[in-house]
């Protein structure tokens, strides 16, 4: 649940930034359903993905072109690759950026997420049907994710910088150090996002619809992030559940 306090510029930013793509598109919420992503949250979240997998596969052609020269023709070359990639990896922080101000409130750690990471093997497990009625609009994994992906940020902003500036700036060791560190950030990240992308399609059904319509089922709702089910509906996530599933038993028999 986003913290209580005045709005200043940020906030005020993000929510203009609402208002105008809301103008522009729209999302349609069914019965049964509760509105998720507005459209301006969905349309960040695919430019971060264009942005990162862009300066990604540009930065495989460039480390390792032996396996991945075949990319190269697809930015027009190698040295168009290579005069490429660092933009595709400011624009990816730069879009990046905005989802922070978008999720922040949301993705600060509390004890509830502490509790997730406790039962986190009962989750993963499928022994608890409904995650911790605490877990809010985001989990601790989700969470996790997010914090990871800044510290990447930061990381290629420094390390990014060193590099294009190059050795005769901040000497031949920087850039050597600089390297290795962008490197490892990279590979980091990639590891994050394919978890992400098994939880949001394989691991939590209905999430992938959450980022592509803007809308989940009220049985996602209740299933996954029960306390912001019961803070948008008023209703207890647990009786939901109860009562879905007799009514499924009913039409069984």
């Amino acid at each position: 649940m986003a913290s209580a306090h005045s709005p200043n510029a940020i906030d005020r930013f993000d929510d203009r930034a609402r208002e105008k793509f809301e103008s522009a598109g729209r999302t349609v919420v069914y019965r049964g359903e509760l509105l998720r992503h507005p459209v301006y949250t969905r349309f960040v979240h695919w430019t971060v993905a264009l942005f990162f997998f862009l300066a990604l596969f540009s930065g495989f052609a460039l480390y390792l072109p032996s396996l991945f020269h075949w990319i190269t023709p697809l930015f027009g070359g190698g040295q168009y690759t290579r005069i490429l990639h660092p933009y595709f990896g400011v624009a990816f922080v730069v879009v990046f950026a905005l989802q922070v101000l978008n999720w922040l409130d949301r993705m600060l750690w509390n004890e509830a997420d502490s509790r997730w990471m406790r039962n986190i093997r009962q989750i993963a497990s499928g022994e608890e049907k409904l995650d911790p009625p605490e877990t809010g609009f985001f989990n601790a994994g989700q969470k996790l994710l997010f914090w990871e992906v800044v510290i990447g940020c930061v990381a290629y902003i420094i390390t990014g910088t060193i590099m294009w500036a190059g050795a005769k700036v901040f000497g031949a060791l920087a850039v050597a150090v600089s390297y290795v560190i962008h490197d490892i950030a990279a590979i980091v990240m990639l590891g994050g996002i394919f978890i992400h992308i098994y939880q949001s399609t394989i691991g939590e059904p209905g999430t992938f619809q959450s980022m592509v319509r803007g809308a989940v089922s009220e049985a996602w709702a209740w299933t996954f992030h029960p306390a912001w089910y019961k803070q948008v509906t008023g209703r207890d996530p647990r009786e939901a559940y109860e009562s879905a599933l007799k009514q499924t038993d009913s039409t069984k028999r």
